[in-house]
């Protein structure tokens, strides 16, 4: 049942990253404070001519047709990957923080990085998948988030304390299941970058949905995996370090 649930949430992707699929977050009471670990390696690349893409013109709030344009692109991905650019933008969770009298299951989109503090100015987000799989496909997601203020370094910031504070959750149903949430070492991208590892377990059956998320200026660039078993993260780092290069190589 486990696997049926996320990998349905896997493929609906971008509308839940974007919409905050998961149990409801209650709203934040206070500021938390957390600091962010710079990384020092940068994605580079010279800009670039791309392949034309479908960017949808008009959306819902929200939505940027030309913070889409900067999204990743099939080109830039190995063969049999899938683009597909998402035009419904929910809001983040803003600038309060949720206090210690907030539960650790209501912040479940929080602590996922499905959702982050903060507001930013505009979004862009897509699925992406690839065929590859013998029972389901690989299916992720990319969120640019812009701001006009220093939002970006304080959305990481934030999501380091929410996780050292609520590392383990039980799940909210009734078959004893949990969540677990971590920081973990991962690759050094854009002026800071970090790696969640988030898993969900029901009796013997554990499936993870991992995210990276790195700052290059005042932008987050952050990709989540849905529903893979343990060790089926193959494409992650790849797509991150994908999803960089292409916000840099292809803006002002």
């Amino acid at each position: 049942m486990l696997r049926m649930v996320l990998r349905r949430l896997g493929a609906a992707g971008a509308v839940c990253v974007v919409a905050a699929c998961g149990p409801s977050t209650a709203d934040p009471a206070d500021r938390s404070a957390g600091e962010a670990v710079p990384s020092t390696t940068e994605a580079t690349g010279t800009r670039t001519t791309r392949k034309p893409s479908a960017i949808p013109a008009a959306g819902g709030t929200g939505y940027s047709a030309s913070l889409s344009a900067r999204l990743v692109t099939t080109d830039a991905l190995p063969p049999g990957f899938t683009v597909d650019i998402a035009t419904v933008m929910a809001p983040d969770a803003g600038r309060q923080r949720p206090g210690p009298e907030v539960p650790c299951a209501d912040m479940i989109p929080l602590l996922s990085a499905n959702r982050l503090t903060g507001t930013p100015s505009a979004m862009a987000a897509a699925t992406v998948s690839s065929a590859e799989g013998l029972d389901y496909p690989w299916v992720a997601n990319e969120v640019l988030r812009t701001y006009a203020d220093d939002g970006a370094r304080g959305a990481m910031a934030d999501l380091r304390t929410l996780i050292g504070r609520c590392p383990t959750v039980a799940s909210p149903g009734q078959d004893g299941g949990s969540y677990r949430f971590a920081v973990v070492p991962g690759p050094r991208l854009g002026d800071e970058s970090m790696r969640i590892d988030s898993s969900a377990t029901s009796g013997s059956t554990t499936l993870e949905w991992d995210s990276i998320l790195v700052r290059t200026g005042t932008t987050l660039v952050t990709v989540h995996e849905q529903g893979n078993e343990p060790g089926g993260d193959d494409h992650l780092t790849r797509l991150a370090e994908a999803a960089l290069r292409s916000y840099q190589t292809t803006g002002p």
